[in-house]
């Protein structure tokens, strides 16, 4: 009989030869891979994907077999990881970004911060394109989002509003997020916070590995957050994580509402950290209540699976070539379409200029350098193009190559806005007519620069784009 080391072994090599057989497609991009076809027009291009090989699947059958489950010693593992390599106090992982973001705010809205923690009917600066789940977490905490335009060129927060944005005695944080890779203006944010002593959260999910004069992104404010969906730089499948930047404290209350709102900060399966699991008197409990039983806040069950975090620990060790990856790709078509600006504009890093074929970007007199880890590659049809985003989006999509538009576009045009400002106009306010916001939503779209995509997929998408707009 082979004992169950053994037996172990042998299933995790059987596991290893399974995935090279069944998985190729999903491996980089950038790796020499003779058994990968891409036909085009039969093939197709998404715009995002997981990107592993047989190391994530054998990590996730090996934690499986251990069958821990539920997060353990792989997810304070990643944690660990995780936070070494973004250079944070701590990183807390969570069943997705969107968790990420709510309990990141809500954290803020904690008792025991006293004078400094968020109330109902406190505004919240932030930016009127993007995703949902960055303001969605405001309104839910009875906060009140306070919307600024944005740049469409860059797809960030206009810093230039954000006095116009600022209300003494009610603007307590801002949050917004590093749209689609590219690092906001964090020398006027980070500024602007501090002058205001405001909180800072910044919602990183699109932009791991991103710098901003040499420093990484969810470094700058007070808390960040990360998503590991399949379409963003590293996945769990599902899975997030909310970065502690500075303030240990934070830690505590974050743990504290993604753990059902305990005040208890053992970890699973640990008992009496604290020394007095018996010995605590809070609210109106009985002395002596057990800690692990006492609630501090109203929170939810918000964690991940360990076989999870394995996945991501696997992960993590190819962070640096899958930023390299979305770096190439995207300057592959930027200088596959230079040829095109008479009918786009293309995203710029904050702080560019402008881009040219022969000596890359151009930047502002600022002396602050973004380096961006692309999510995509943004393109904004001119209004002077014979063609509109809807017709190159129609065309891209019957080529089989995935596109997206950015997001929500201007979600004050979304019906779940538009209805909350119908019933009830004081949970919003918006700072100017939000032209840029708007000219995101109408004109713009993305196609990928993950790294899955190959150098025949790479091209295929600069070939059809260049045959569309010939036959317009």
């Amino acid at each position: 009989m082979k004992s169950a080391a053994e037996l172990k072994a042998e299933i995790l090599r059987l596991t290893r030869e399974f995935s090279k057989l069944t998985h190729g497609s999903n491996r980089p991009g950038y790796e020499q891979n003779p058994n990968r076809k891409f036909v085009a027009g039969e093939t197709t291009v998404p715009y995002a994907g997981r990107v592993f090989d047989e190391n994530e699947v054998e990590a996730a059958v090996s934690s499986t077999l251990d069958f821990w489950l539920t997060l353990g010693p792989e997810g304070e593992a990643f944690e660990d990881e995780l936070a070494k390599i973004l250079k944070v106090r701590k990183s807390i992982l969570v069943n997705s970004g969107s968790s990420a973001n709510l309990l990141a705010i809500t954290a803020l809205t904690s008792h025991k911060l006293g004078d400094r923690r968020l109330k109902p009917g406190d505004e919240v600066i932030t930016v009127a394109a993007g995703f949902p789940t960055t303001v969605a977490p405001i309104i839910q905490n009875n906060l009140v989002p306070v919307f600024i335009d944005n740049d469409p060129l860059t797809l960030n927060a206009r810093a230039d509003q954000l006095e116009s944005a600022f209300v003494q005695g009610k603007t307590k944080a801002v949050f917004m997020a590093h749209t689609l890779g590219n690092p906001f203006n964090l020398s006027v944010v980070t500024e602007f916070c501090k002058r205001h002593n405001l909180w800072l959260i910044e919602d990183n999910c699109d932009a791991l590995g991103c710098r901003y004069d040499g420093q990484q992104t969810g470094t700058f404010g007070d808390i960040s957050t990360q998503s590991f969906y399949p379409p963003h730089h590293l996945t769990l499948g599902e899975g997030g994580a909310v970065n502690i930047v500075k303030e240990m404290r934070l830690k505590v209350l974050v743990e504290s509402f993604r753990d059902w709102g305990r005040d208890c900060w053992c970890a699973s399966g640990v008992d009496n950290t604290c020394n007095k699991r018996f010995g605590w008197k809070l609210g109106e409990l009985p002395e002596g209540y057990d800690h692990k039983y006492i609630y501090s806040h109203l929170g939810y069950n918000l964690k991940p699976l360990d076989p999870q975090a394995a996945i991501g620990r696997a992960q993590l060790k190819k962070l640096p070539q899958f930023v390299q990856a979305r770096m190439d790709n995207w300057n592959t078509l930027r200088a596959g379409f230079a040829d095109l600006e008479e009918f786009f504009d293309f995203h710029l890093p904050t702080h560019a200029t402008g881009w040219s074929k022969e000596g890359g970007f151009t930047w502002d007199n600022s002396g602050h350098k973004t380096e961006c880890s692309w999510f995509g590659f943004m393109m904004l049809v001119k209004p002077t193009a014979p063609f509109s985003r809807r017709d190159l989006a129609k065309a891209l999509d019957a080529a089989k190559i995935g596109n997206r538009m950015l997001f929500g576009g201007n979600l004050l045009r979304q019906p779940a806005f538009v209805e909350l400002r119908k019933e009830r106009p004081d949970a919003i306010r918006v700072v100017g007519d939000l032209p840029g916001a708007d000219r995101i939503m109408n004109e713009s779209m993305f196609v990928g620069t993950y790294p899955g995509l190959t150098p025949d997929m790479l091209n295929y998408m600069i070939d059809t784009t260049h045959k569309f707009i010939k036959q317009k």
